[in-house]
Protein backbone atom coordinates (compact mmCIF):
# COMPACT_ATOMS: atom_id res chain seq x y z
CA UNK A 1 0.00 0.00 0.00
CA UNK A 2 1.14 3.55 -0.59
CA UNK A 3 1.84 6.07 2.11
CA UNK A 4 -1.60 7.23 3.20
CA UNK A 5 -1.70 8.59 6.72
CA UNK A 6 -4.74 8.14 8.90
CA UNK A 7 -5.15 9.41 12.42
CA UNK A 8 -5.84 7.08 15.30
CA UNK A 9 -9.56 6.53 15.83
CA UNK A 10 -10.25 5.76 19.48
CA UNK A 11 -7.34 3.37 19.99
CA UNK A 12 -5.20 5.02 22.67
CA UNK A 13 -4.39 2.94 25.73
CA UNK A 14 -6.11 5.37 28.13
CA UNK A 15 -9.54 4.72 26.65
CA UNK A 16 -9.06 1.20 25.24
CA UNK A 17 -11.48 -0.46 27.66
CA UNK A 18 -14.15 2.20 27.14
CA UNK A 19 -13.89 1.89 23.37
CA UNK A 20 -14.01 -1.90 23.54
CA UNK A 21 -17.34 -1.55 25.34
CA UNK A 22 -18.56 0.92 22.72
CA UNK A 23 -17.61 -1.52 19.95
CA UNK A 24 -19.42 -4.37 21.74
CA UNK A 25 -22.53 -2.22 22.11
CA UNK A 26 -22.38 -1.27 18.44
CA UNK A 27 -22.52 -4.97 17.51
CA UNK A 28 -25.76 -5.45 19.44
CA UNK A 29 -29.05 -5.49 17.57
CA UNK A 30 -32.15 -3.42 18.47
CA UNK A 31 -34.33 -4.99 21.14
CA UNK A 32 -37.97 -5.90 20.43
CA UNK A 33 -41.00 -4.08 21.79
CA UNK A 34 -40.98 -5.09 25.45
CA UNK A 35 -41.71 -3.42 28.78
CA UNK A 36 -39.22 -3.27 31.65
CA UNK A 37 -39.58 -2.05 35.23
CA UNK A 38 -36.35 -1.69 37.23
CA UNK A 39 -36.16 -1.29 41.01
CA UNK A 40 -32.85 0.22 42.15
CA UNK A 41 -31.51 0.62 45.68
CA UNK A 42 -28.43 2.62 44.72
CA UNK A 43 -28.09 5.82 42.76
CA UNK A 44 -25.28 4.27 40.70
CA UNK A 45 -27.45 1.53 39.22
CA UNK A 46 -30.34 3.96 38.80
CA UNK A 47 -28.14 6.18 36.63
CA UNK A 48 -26.83 3.22 34.60
CA UNK A 49 -30.34 2.08 33.70
CA UNK A 50 -31.43 5.64 32.97
CA UNK A 51 -28.51 5.89 30.56
CA UNK A 52 -29.47 2.62 28.87
CA UNK A 53 -32.99 3.96 28.26
CA UNK A 54 -31.77 6.51 25.73
CA UNK A 55 -29.67 4.06 23.72
CA UNK A 56 -30.90 3.66 20.13
CA UNK A 57 -31.13 -0.14 20.52
CA UNK A 58 -33.68 0.44 23.29
CA UNK A 59 -35.89 2.71 21.15
CA UNK A 60 -38.75 0.20 21.09
CA UNK A 61 -38.41 -0.73 24.77
CA UNK A 62 -40.62 0.88 27.42
CA UNK A 63 -38.44 1.28 30.52
CA UNK A 64 -39.55 2.52 33.93
CA UNK A 65 -37.09 2.99 36.80
CA UNK A 66 -38.14 3.16 40.46
CA UNK A 67 -36.03 3.63 43.57
CA UNK A 68 -36.65 0.62 45.80
CA UNK A 69 -36.16 -3.13 46.01
CA UNK A 70 -38.21 -6.31 46.29
CA UNK A 71 -40.74 -4.87 48.74
CA UNK A 72 -41.41 -1.91 46.45
CA UNK A 73 -41.84 -4.30 43.51
CA UNK A 74 -44.31 -6.46 45.40
CA UNK A 75 -46.36 -3.43 46.45
CA UNK A 76 -46.32 -2.07 42.91
CA UNK A 77 -47.56 -5.20 41.16
CA UNK A 78 -50.28 -6.03 43.66
CA UNK A 79 -52.42 -3.43 41.92
CA UNK A 80 -50.85 -3.04 38.44
CA UNK A 81 -49.98 -5.19 35.48
CA UNK A 82 -46.52 -6.72 35.38
CA UNK A 83 -44.09 -5.91 32.55
CA UNK A 84 -42.20 -8.36 30.36
CA UNK A 85 -39.10 -7.95 32.53
CA UNK A 86 -38.50 -6.92 36.15
CA UNK A 87 -35.00 -5.88 37.25
CA UNK A 88 -34.44 -6.08 41.00
CA UNK A 89 -31.46 -4.75 42.90
CA UNK A 90 -31.13 -6.23 46.38
CA UNK A 91 -28.62 -6.77 49.18
CA UNK A 92 -30.77 -9.32 51.02
CA UNK A 93 -29.25 -12.61 52.13
CA UNK A 94 -30.31 -15.67 50.20
CA UNK A 95 -33.10 -16.94 52.47
CA UNK A 96 -34.84 -13.56 52.74
CA UNK A 97 -34.33 -12.94 49.01
CA UNK A 98 -35.91 -16.27 48.04
CA UNK A 99 -38.81 -15.58 50.38
CA UNK A 100 -39.43 -12.17 48.81
CA UNK A 101 -39.16 -13.60 45.32
CA UNK A 102 -41.86 -16.16 46.18
CA UNK A 103 -44.12 -13.31 47.28
CA UNK A 104 -43.32 -11.42 44.09
CA UNK A 105 -44.20 -14.47 42.00
CA UNK A 106 -47.68 -14.47 43.51
CA UNK A 107 -48.45 -11.03 42.06
CA UNK A 108 -46.67 -11.45 38.70
CA UNK A 109 -47.74 -13.01 35.43
CA UNK A 110 -46.16 -16.38 34.76
CA UNK A 111 -44.52 -15.04 31.58
CA UNK A 112 -42.69 -12.20 33.35
CA UNK A 113 -38.89 -12.51 33.38
CA UNK A 114 -36.80 -11.37 36.36
CA UNK A 115 -33.18 -10.21 36.59
CA UNK A 116 -31.74 -9.99 40.11
CA UNK A 117 -28.77 -7.70 40.76
CA UNK A 118 -26.71 -8.20 43.91
CA UNK A 119 -23.24 -7.53 45.32
CA UNK A 120 -22.30 -11.10 46.21
CA UNK A 121 -20.47 -13.28 43.70
CA UNK A 122 -22.07 -16.41 45.14
CA UNK A 123 -22.23 -19.37 42.73
CA UNK A 124 -24.55 -21.27 45.04
CA UNK A 125 -26.99 -18.34 45.14
CA UNK A 126 -26.81 -18.00 41.36
CA UNK A 127 -27.68 -21.67 40.85
CA UNK A 128 -30.51 -21.48 43.37
CA UNK A 129 -32.02 -18.42 41.68
CA UNK A 130 -31.79 -19.93 38.19
CA UNK A 131 -33.32 -23.18 39.48
CA UNK A 132 -36.22 -21.13 40.90
CA UNK A 133 -37.02 -19.47 37.59
CA UNK A 134 -34.95 -16.27 37.76
CA UNK A 135 -33.70 -15.41 34.27
CA UNK A 136 -30.36 -13.90 35.31
CA UNK A 137 -28.30 -12.93 38.35
CA UNK A 138 -25.80 -10.09 37.89
CA UNK A 139 -23.11 -8.88 40.27
CA UNK A 140 -22.29 -5.19 40.67
CA UNK A 141 -20.69 -2.98 39.45
CA UNK A 142 -22.49 -2.99 36.09
CA UNK A 143 -22.23 -0.95 32.93
CA UNK A 144 -24.82 -0.05 30.29
CA UNK A 145 -23.34 -2.83 28.17
CA UNK A 146 -23.84 -5.40 30.96
CA UNK A 147 -27.51 -4.43 31.38
CA UNK A 148 -28.24 -4.48 27.66
CA UNK A 149 -26.44 -7.79 27.11
CA UNK A 150 -28.48 -9.41 29.87
CA UNK A 151 -31.74 -8.15 28.34
CA UNK A 152 -30.62 -9.25 24.88
CA UNK A 153 -29.77 -12.75 26.08
CA UNK A 154 -33.28 -13.13 27.48
CA UNK A 155 -35.36 -11.71 24.65
CA UNK A 156 -33.33 -12.15 21.45
CA UNK A 157 -33.53 -15.56 19.81
CA UNK A 158 -30.00 -16.69 18.99
CA UNK A 159 -31.33 -18.89 16.19
CA UNK A 160 -33.24 -16.02 14.61
CA UNK A 161 -31.95 -14.74 11.29
CA UNK A 162 -29.46 -11.99 12.03
CA UNK A 163 -29.82 -8.40 10.89
CA UNK A 164 -27.46 -6.88 8.38
CA UNK A 165 -25.37 -3.84 9.22
CA UNK A 166 -26.43 -0.39 8.05
CA UNK A 167 -24.05 2.40 7.03
CA UNK A 168 -25.69 5.81 6.60
CA UNK A 169 -23.95 8.41 4.42
CA UNK A 170 -24.93 12.08 4.63
CA UNK A 171 -23.30 15.27 3.41
CA UNK A 172 -22.62 18.24 5.69
CA UNK A 173 -23.56 20.49 2.77
CA UNK A 174 -25.06 20.04 -0.66
CA UNK A 175 -22.50 19.21 -3.35
CA UNK A 176 -19.77 17.76 -1.11
CA UNK A 177 -20.01 14.37 -2.81
CA UNK A 178 -21.66 12.24 -0.12
CA UNK A 179 -23.53 10.17 -2.71
CA UNK A 180 -20.34 9.54 -4.67
CA UNK A 181 -18.59 8.38 -1.49
CA UNK A 182 -21.56 6.14 -0.59
CA UNK A 183 -21.76 4.56 -4.04
CA UNK A 184 -18.03 3.83 -4.25
CA UNK A 185 -18.02 2.38 -0.73
CA UNK A 186 -20.99 0.14 -1.58
CA UNK A 187 -19.20 -1.05 -4.71
CA UNK A 188 -15.97 -1.65 -2.77
CA UNK A 189 -17.63 -3.63 0.03
CA UNK A 190 -19.54 -5.80 -2.46
CA UNK A 191 -16.66 -6.54 -4.82
CA UNK A 192 -13.65 -6.53 -2.50
CA UNK A 193 -15.16 -8.61 0.30
CA UNK A 194 -17.66 -10.59 -1.84
CA UNK A 195 -20.35 -9.43 0.58
CA UNK A 196 -23.95 -9.19 -0.56
CA UNK A 197 -24.72 -5.48 -0.32
CA UNK A 198 -27.79 -3.34 -0.97
CA UNK A 199 -27.47 0.34 -1.84
CA UNK A 200 -30.67 2.26 -1.01
CA UNK A 201 -30.99 5.72 -2.56
CA UNK A 202 -33.12 7.71 -0.11
CA UNK A 203 -33.00 10.95 -2.10
CA UNK A 204 -36.32 10.25 -3.80
CA UNK A 205 -36.62 13.35 -6.04
CA UNK A 206 -32.95 13.88 -6.95
CA UNK A 207 -31.11 10.60 -6.29
CA UNK A 208 -28.21 9.76 -8.62
CA UNK A 209 -27.44 6.11 -7.81
CA UNK A 210 -29.26 4.93 -10.94
CA UNK A 211 -27.13 7.25 -13.11
CA UNK A 212 -23.87 6.43 -11.32
CA UNK A 213 -24.43 2.71 -11.97
CA UNK A 214 -25.92 3.21 -15.44
CA UNK A 215 -29.29 1.71 -14.47
CA UNK A 216 -32.86 2.62 -15.35
CA UNK A 217 -35.12 0.48 -13.17
CA UNK A 218 -38.87 0.73 -13.61
CA UNK A 219 -39.45 0.38 -9.86
CA UNK A 220 -37.58 1.32 -6.73
CA UNK A 221 -37.73 2.54 -3.17
CA UNK A 222 -40.84 4.70 -3.58
CA UNK A 223 -42.85 1.59 -4.48
CA UNK A 224 -41.79 0.04 -1.17
CA UNK A 225 -42.45 3.16 0.90
CA UNK A 226 -45.93 3.73 -0.51
CA UNK A 227 -47.03 0.06 -0.40
CA UNK A 228 -46.90 -0.81 3.31
CA UNK A 229 -49.58 -3.50 2.92
CA UNK A 230 -47.39 -5.39 0.43
CA UNK A 231 -44.08 -4.88 2.23
CA UNK A 232 -42.12 -8.06 2.79
CA UNK A 233 -38.79 -9.54 1.68
CA UNK A 234 -40.23 -11.04 -1.50
CA UNK A 235 -41.80 -7.74 -2.61
CA UNK A 236 -38.67 -5.70 -1.87
CA UNK A 237 -36.49 -8.27 -3.65
CA UNK A 238 -38.49 -7.66 -6.85
CA UNK A 239 -37.69 -3.95 -6.63
CA UNK A 240 -33.92 -4.49 -6.50
CA UNK A 241 -31.74 -4.30 -9.60
CA UNK A 242 -28.35 -5.98 -9.86
CA UNK A 243 -25.72 -3.35 -10.71
CA UNK A 244 -22.46 -5.19 -9.89
CA UNK A 245 -21.26 -8.47 -8.49
CA UNK A 246 -22.80 -8.88 -5.01
CA UNK A 247 -24.34 -5.38 -5.24
CA UNK A 248 -28.05 -4.60 -5.63
CA UNK A 249 -29.63 -1.18 -5.97
CA UNK A 250 -32.92 0.07 -4.55
CA UNK A 251 -33.17 3.14 -6.74
CA UNK A 252 -34.90 6.46 -6.18
CA UNK A 253 -37.50 7.51 -8.77
CA UNK A 254 -35.61 10.79 -9.39
CA UNK A 255 -38.67 12.51 -10.88
CA UNK A 256 -40.74 15.47 -9.71
CA UNK A 257 -44.23 14.30 -10.63
CA UNK A 258 -45.22 14.23 -6.96
CA UNK A 259 -44.15 15.47 -3.54
CA UNK A 260 -42.46 12.81 -1.45
CA UNK A 261 -44.20 13.02 1.91
CA UNK A 262 -44.37 9.86 3.98
CA UNK A 263 -44.50 8.62 7.55
CA UNK A 264 -41.29 7.86 9.43
CA UNK A 265 -42.39 4.27 10.07
CA UNK A 266 -42.74 3.71 6.31
CA UNK A 267 -39.05 4.29 5.58
CA UNK A 268 -37.90 2.52 8.76
CA UNK A 269 -39.93 -0.56 7.79
CA UNK A 270 -38.26 -0.67 4.37
CA UNK A 271 -34.80 -0.44 5.93
CA UNK A 272 -35.69 -3.21 8.39
CA UNK A 273 -36.71 -5.48 5.51
CA UNK A 274 -33.42 -4.72 3.73
CA UNK A 275 -31.43 -5.59 6.84
CA UNK A 276 -33.28 -8.88 7.18
CA UNK A 277 -32.38 -9.86 3.64
CA UNK A 278 -28.77 -8.70 3.31
CA UNK A 279 -25.63 -8.53 5.53
CA UNK A 280 -24.74 -4.97 4.45
CA UNK A 281 -27.07 -2.05 3.69
CA UNK A 282 -25.72 1.28 2.45
CA UNK A 283 -28.08 4.23 2.94
CA UNK A 284 -27.51 7.25 0.68
CA UNK A 285 -29.27 10.01 2.64
CA UNK A 286 -30.00 13.43 1.12
CA UNK A 287 -28.66 16.64 2.64
CA UNK A 288 -31.72 17.71 4.62
CA UNK A 289 -33.00 17.64 8.19
CA UNK A 290 -36.43 16.31 9.07
CA UNK A 291 -37.96 13.69 11.31
CA UNK A 292 -37.37 10.67 9.09
CA UNK A 293 -33.74 11.57 8.33
CA UNK A 294 -33.03 12.10 12.02
CA UNK A 295 -34.54 8.76 12.96
CA UNK A 296 -32.83 6.87 10.14
CA UNK A 297 -29.47 8.28 11.26
CA UNK A 298 -30.13 7.39 14.89
CA UNK A 299 -31.10 3.83 13.96
CA UNK A 300 -28.08 3.21 11.70
CA UNK A 301 -25.12 1.16 12.87
CA UNK A 302 -22.56 3.65 11.56
CA UNK A 303 -22.82 7.18 10.20
CA UNK A 304 -20.42 8.66 7.65
CA UNK A 305 -20.40 12.45 7.24
CA UNK A 306 -18.84 13.79 4.04
CA UNK A 307 -17.58 17.35 4.22
CA UNK A 308 -15.21 19.87 2.61
CA UNK A 309 -12.69 22.28 4.09
CA UNK A 310 -14.68 25.53 4.24
CA UNK A 311 -16.46 27.46 6.97
CA UNK A 312 -20.05 26.48 6.11
CA UNK A 313 -19.07 22.80 6.07
CA UNK A 314 -17.28 23.20 9.39
CA UNK A 315 -20.38 24.72 11.00
CA UNK A 316 -22.71 22.06 9.58
CA UNK A 317 -20.37 19.18 10.39
CA UNK A 318 -20.05 20.31 14.00
CA UNK A 319 -23.83 20.69 14.31
CA UNK A 320 -24.34 17.17 12.93
CA UNK A 321 -21.71 15.59 15.16
CA UNK A 322 -22.98 17.38 18.26
CA UNK A 323 -26.61 16.40 17.78
CA UNK A 324 -25.72 12.80 16.90
CA UNK A 325 -23.60 12.50 20.02
CA UNK A 326 -26.64 13.52 22.06
CA UNK A 327 -28.98 11.20 20.16
CA UNK A 328 -26.51 8.25 20.24
CA UNK A 329 -24.69 8.62 23.59
CA UNK A 330 -23.40 5.04 23.70
CA UNK A 331 -22.04 4.93 20.14
CA UNK A 332 -18.79 6.06 18.60
CA UNK A 333 -18.99 9.47 16.91
CA UNK A 334 -19.68 9.53 13.17
CA UNK A 335 -16.93 8.73 10.70
CA UNK A 336 -15.62 11.78 8.87
CA UNK A 337 -14.66 11.88 5.18
CA UNK A 338 -13.07 15.07 3.89
CA UNK A 339 -13.74 15.29 0.16
CA UNK A 340 -12.52 17.61 -2.63
CA UNK A 341 -9.27 18.50 -0.87
CA UNK A 342 -7.01 20.93 -2.72
CA UNK A 343 -9.61 22.21 -5.15
CA UNK A 344 -7.86 24.75 -7.39
CA UNK A 345 -8.39 28.45 -6.55
CA UNK A 346 -10.52 27.62 -3.49
CA UNK A 347 -9.23 28.79 -0.10
CA UNK A 348 -9.31 25.99 2.47
CA UNK A 349 -9.18 25.60 6.22
CA UNK A 350 -6.32 23.31 7.21
CA UNK A 351 -7.32 19.78 8.24
CA UNK A 352 -5.94 20.35 11.74
CA UNK A 353 -7.89 23.57 12.26
CA UNK A 354 -11.01 22.02 10.72
CA UNK A 355 -11.02 18.92 12.93
CA UNK A 356 -9.95 20.53 16.21
CA UNK A 357 -13.45 21.83 17.19
CA UNK A 358 -15.09 18.62 15.98
CA UNK A 359 -13.24 16.22 18.25
CA UNK A 360 -13.15 13.74 15.35
CA UNK A 361 -10.31 12.91 12.99
CA UNK A 362 -10.97 12.02 9.33
CA UNK A 363 -11.19 8.39 8.31
CA UNK A 364 -10.34 9.44 4.75
CA UNK A 365 -9.19 12.56 2.92
CA UNK A 366 -10.14 12.43 -0.77
CA UNK A 367 -8.25 14.86 -3.06
CA UNK A 368 -10.04 16.84 -5.74
CA UNK A 369 -9.71 15.15 -9.15
CA UNK A 370 -12.28 16.44 -11.60
CA UNK A 371 -10.95 14.33 -14.48
CA UNK A 372 -11.21 10.99 -12.65
CA UNK A 373 -14.54 11.64 -10.94
CA UNK A 374 -15.96 13.20 -14.10
CA UNK A 375 -14.97 10.19 -16.19
CA UNK A 376 -16.59 7.84 -13.67
CA UNK A 377 -19.82 9.86 -13.48
CA UNK A 378 -20.18 10.21 -17.25
CA UNK A 379 -19.60 6.51 -17.91
CA UNK A 380 -21.77 5.14 -15.10
CA UNK A 381 -18.81 3.44 -13.40
CA UNK A 382 -17.06 3.52 -10.07
CA UNK A 383 -13.56 4.91 -9.45
CA UNK A 384 -12.06 1.43 -9.13
CA UNK A 385 -13.44 0.52 -12.56
CA UNK A 386 -11.98 3.63 -14.20
CA UNK A 387 -8.52 3.49 -12.62
CA UNK A 388 -7.90 0.83 -9.99
CA UNK A 389 -4.28 1.96 -9.55
CA UNK A 390 -5.12 5.56 -8.71
CA UNK A 391 -4.49 7.13 -5.32
CA UNK A 392 -8.23 7.80 -4.93
CA UNK A 393 -9.09 4.15 -5.63
CA UNK A 394 -6.72 3.19 -2.83
CA UNK A 395 -8.31 5.77 -0.55
CA UNK A 396 -11.68 4.07 -1.09
CA UNK A 397 -10.07 0.66 -0.57
CA UNK A 398 -8.76 1.69 2.82
CA UNK A 399 -11.98 3.49 3.76
CA UNK A 400 -14.12 0.38 3.23
CA UNK A 401 -11.64 -1.61 5.34
CA UNK A 402 -12.15 0.93 8.14
CA UNK A 403 -15.95 1.01 7.84
CA UNK A 404 -16.21 -2.80 7.93
CA UNK A 405 -13.80 -3.14 10.88
CA UNK A 406 -11.25 -5.06 8.84
CA UNK A 407 -8.27 -2.98 9.95
CA UNK A 408 -6.68 -1.58 13.05
CA UNK A 409 -5.45 1.97 12.65
CA UNK A 410 -2.09 3.02 14.02
CA UNK A 411 0.07 6.13 13.92
CA UNK A 412 2.49 6.21 11.00
CA UNK A 413 6.13 5.65 11.96
CA UNK A 414 8.99 7.83 10.88
CA UNK A 415 10.98 5.27 8.91
CA UNK A 416 10.84 5.30 5.11
CA UNK A 417 10.07 1.57 4.96
CA UNK A 418 7.16 1.91 7.36
CA UNK A 419 5.75 4.79 5.33
CA UNK A 420 6.07 2.76 2.15
CA UNK A 421 4.20 -0.12 3.76
CA UNK A 422 1.42 2.18 5.06
CA UNK A 423 -0.25 2.29 8.42
CA UNK A 424 -3.07 -0.20 8.04
CA UNK A 425 -2.70 -3.69 9.39
CA UNK A 426 -5.09 -6.24 7.95
CA UNK A 427 -6.95 -8.27 10.53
Amino acid sequence: MSSIEYEIRNKTSSNLRENAQVENIENMRPLPRISIHAFCETETLYNVIEKSKVDRRMARVNVKVTRGSTEAAINTFVSSATPNLIILQTNLHSEKLLSDLERLAEVCDSSTKVIVIGNSNDVSLYRTLIRNGISEYLVEPLSVLDIMKAITNIFMDSDKKSFGRSLAFIGAKGGVGSSTIAHNCAFGIATLFSMETILADLDLPYGTANIDFDQDPAQGISDAIYSPDRLDEVFVDRLLVRCAENLSLLAAPSVLDRSYDFEVDAILSVIEILQKSCPMVILDIPHAWNDWIRKVLVASDKIIITTSLDLANLRNTKNLIDVLRKLRPNDNPPYLVINQENMPKRPEISIEDFCEPLGVRPSAVIPFDIALFGAAANSGKMINEINADSLIAEKFLQLVHILTDRVTIEKPKSGILEKMMGVLKRK
